[in-house]
């Protein structure tokens, strides 16, 4: 059997999805797998969405499962910390921020990558409107794409779709890729909670996305 030629981090939710069949429209469908964290993450439902998604789009998905950061502690989606609408005034980040999430996350997907002969990486963050995550930066993805290569000795490429997209400009990729109804499947909420909390800052960078593209959002149509 060929190997793939694509790999997409995903995590269930609006973005990573929308990457995931941007990756089927670039590479191909048969040429895509998903992978999937269990990070211990407070919203841990969206594992079960992503399950459905890739069902849905016949996709192999594999879910690995990293329990360190739970341990590490210190922010408000591996722990019991209330999720903070403000920002933390001594880092300028909220407390939703784990810090290295992307680069590990990436960073186990490269390993995933190596052995299966996969050369490219997919990735839904996004640095035009985003939560302040410096891990989510240009600057530190291509940083990493180098050391990946380097370490690994391996050619590869981390592919960023949606880095330069606003919210409103994600939403209108999903719907020139024909997935809208699909993003009823996607959990985006810090909370957990389905329907959507409505409050927390996932959930409202959500929101403000769809009603700047003037789409409904098929999530709260459930």
């Amino acid at each position: 059997m060929e190997s793939p030629q694509a790999l997409v981090v995903l995590s269930g939710g609006q973005d990573s999805t929308t990457c995931l069949f941007w990756a089927m429209r670039e590479f191909g469908s048969a040429q895509v797998v998903a992978l999937s964290f269990d990070y211990r993450q407070r919203h841990r439902i969206e594992l079960e969405c992503a399950a459905a998604i890739t069902h849905q789009a016949q996709i192999p998905h594999q879910v690995l499962s990293i329990d360190t950061f739970a341990a590490l502690g210190n922010n408000s989606l591996t722990s019991e910390m209330a999720v903070a609408t403000e920002l933390n005034p001594q880092t300028g980040l909220p407390n939703t921020f784990v810090p290295g999430r992307n680069l590990i996350f990436l960073t186990f997907a490269a390993a995933y990558a190596y052995p299966r002969q996969i050369h490219h990486l997919v990735t839904g963050v996004s640095q035009a409107d985003y939560s302040g995550y410096p891990d989510c930066r240009e600057a530190s993805l291509r940083s990493l794409e180098e050391t990946l290569r380097l370490g690994m000795d391996y050619p590869l490429t981390i592919h960023t779709p949606l880095l330069h997209l606003s919210k409103r400009e994600a939403v209108l990729l999903a719907q020139e890729l024909g997935i809208l109804p699909l993003l009823a499947s996607t959990h985006t909420c810090y909370e957990g909670r389905r329907p959507p909390c409505g409050e927390c800052p996932a959930c409202r960078i959500r929101a403000r996305g769809f009603a700047e593209a003037g789409i409904a959002d098929p999530l709260l149509n459930l």
